[in-house]
């Protein structure tokens, strides 16, 4: 995905325009469209990001890198913020499934608290979404089909974000489990398939009766 994006520079020079672009895993930005040629003014790994979303300007979102770089965005409007939050996750998620034969050394606390707060975001983009669609066919008389469309096709990446990382934290989670901990989870599960459900025995006294 590429576009602009609203990019706070400084106090002096405030809000600027900046070309963004998300190329394999990288995010990058740029003065401008026309001087994409010339290199990139920064760029950022998109696995590394944290999403931070402004809870009062629908528009604004943040992206951090822990101890590095925290950078402020603005798009022209909610809906638009929202694209832009469905192609980092999906960035993220396909990065993530291309690595998941990593080292159980690598997926720690703090990785899976990170998915955590992913799932949040996601969760919270769904509901938006499905507002969205809600809102576009609330007319059945006259639904507005551009804005269903849209908001479809944004529900639709968003829930394969969503699993995608699921599945990762669900992993993540396995993987800090201890030896000790897997056995009794295999040992539960193996115990529960093979016990059969007990049948009560009648018994019948000497006039024939069940007892």
């Amino acid at each position: 995905m590429e576009g602009i994006l609203w990019k706070w520079t400084n106090y002096w020079n405030g809000w600027q325009t900046r070309w963004f672009v998300i190329e394999n895993g990288i995010l990058s930005y740029y003065m401008s469209q026309e001087e994409v040629n010339q290199g990139c003014k920064g760029s950022m790994k998109v696995s590394a990001l944290e999403i931070i979303l402004n809870t009062v300007d629908t528009s604004r979102m943040d992206l951090v890198i822990p101890g590095e770089k925290h950078i402020y965005l603005k798009a022209s409007s909610s809906q638009e913020r929202q694209q832009w939050l469905v192609a980092l996750g999906s960035s993220k998620a396909c990065l993530t499934s291309r690595h998941r034969k990593e080292s159980v050394a690598d997926c720690n606390p703090d990785s899976l608290k990170t998915k955590k707060n992913e799932l949040r975001l996601y969760c919270d983009l769904l509901m938006q979404q499905v507002h969205m669609v809600k809102t576009a066919v609330g007319d059945e008389n006259k639904p507005d089909l551009k804005r269903l469309s849209e908001g479809s096709c944004l529900l639709a990446a968003t829930c394969d974000t969503f699993i995608k990382t699921l599945e990762e934290c669900m992993k993540i989670n396995n993987s800090t489990l201890s030896p000790y901990e897997v056995q009794e989870n295999i040992l539960s599960i193996s115990k529960s398939k093979l016990t059969t459900p007990t049948v009560p025995i009648m018994k019948t006294n000497l006039n024939g009766r069940k007892t």
